[in-house]
């Protein structure tokens, strides 16, 4: 099967093109390498530069490689910038979204897989969240990703673009290979962060909000490891392919863990203290964001491989201590 990834230089994309090639599929890549990085493009595949939004450019690139389905990774994904800048994300994720639906439907690929979020929810009424829960979200990050749900469900009602959109939150740790794995300019990731620290890059890592409803006053969030949201992908592409019909999922451990959780684990990882700075809260984040991925499991049969935690933190620290500049072009 031949497979169009959109955002395929991005951290959970180029995993996902690893994944899709150790499993026998044809990958191609769109990125317009914006934030995403040319090293982590596996080489057996074929890399087009251009953004989502250039009509023109889509329709040469579907109509020259034809794909049986696309994986949609192409967005910007940061909660503060989106605060700070919302049109960006509304030209980028929605804008975006609209040129390329467009471009499927004048093509005529049915089946697409996209790269969603939990913070569609906003404050959550319970937890974990289950995927029939009130989506209210709190930043216009999650806004734009609902939107872009939202188009995609009409376009399935309009011109039958079958799709599959997975809800998830904080992506963590990096390829069992350690030849890619996170690398973000600014970077605004927890376990990232934190792992600065240790590796030298940076004093102490900073705590935003330390009086939540929450166990220990931080924020609670839901860790999923890159390599486990990568098969949910391809799944997900296998069900669209044997005429699944489309639907929405969360994909989650289900476990949350909290931001002073996440630091001593990192701790028991690394062998390092790492020293904490209490900031106030950020505009946005909610107290807590845990998914459940139950409805994954039944309609997927996906099943994490990364369970624990500090399992997640030791292959991202693999990654980051052999690669303190991440691929070095940022």
């Amino acid at each position: 099967m031949k497979v169009l990834v959109l955002g395929g230089a991005g951290y959970i994309g180029s995993h996902t093109v690893y994944a899709l090639l150790e499993q026998g599929y044809d990958v191609a890549v769109v990125d317009n390498l914006l934030t995403g990085h040319r090293a982590a493009v596996h080489p057996d595949v074929r890399f087009y530069q251009g953004d989502v939004r250039d009509r023109t450019f889509l329709m040469e690139t579907l109509q020259r490689e034809a794909p049986d389905a696309a994986i949609h990774f192409a967005a910007n994904s940061l909660v503060g910038e989106s605060m700070q800048h919302p049109m960006k994300y509304y030209d980028n994720n929605v804008g975006g979204t609209c040129t390329l639906l467009s471009a499927l439907v004048e093509q005529g690929l049915k089946r697409i897989v996209f790269s969603s979020s939990a913070a569609v929810y906003g404050e959550p009424e319970r937890i974990p969240i289950r995927e029939t829960d009130r989506t209210m979200p709190t930043n216009p990050y999650g806004e734009t990703k609902l939107a872009m749900e939202r188009m995609f469900h009409w376009a399935d009602v309009a011109h039958g673009v079958k799709y599959v959109s997975l809800r998830y939150f904080n992506a963590c740790g990096a390829h069992a290979s350690g030849c890619i794995g996170e690398a973000h300019a600014p970077e605004t990731h927890l376990i990232p962060l934190v792992l600065q620290v240790p590796n030298g890059q940076r004093p102490m890592v900073r705590i935003f909000g330390t009086d939540y409803d929450t166990r220990d006053g931080t924020c609670v969030r839901d860790y999923i490891h890159v390599t486990d949201l990568a098969q949910a992908h391809i799944l997900a592409v296998d069900y669209l392919a044997a005429g699944g019909k489309s639907d929405v999922l969360n994909l989650g451990n289900g476990v949350g863990f909290t931001v002073r959780e996440i630091i001593h684990a990192a701790e028991r990882v690394t062998g390092e203290t790492i020293a904490t700075e209490n900031a106030p809260r950020r505009a946005g984040d909610p107290a807590q964001l845990v998914a459940s991925g139950s409805r994954a499991r039944e309609v997927l049969g996906w099943e994490p491989q990364y369970t624990e935690v500090e399992e997640i933190i030791a292959s991202a620290w693999r990654w980051h201590s052999t690669h303190p500049d991440g691929f070095g072009d940022a």
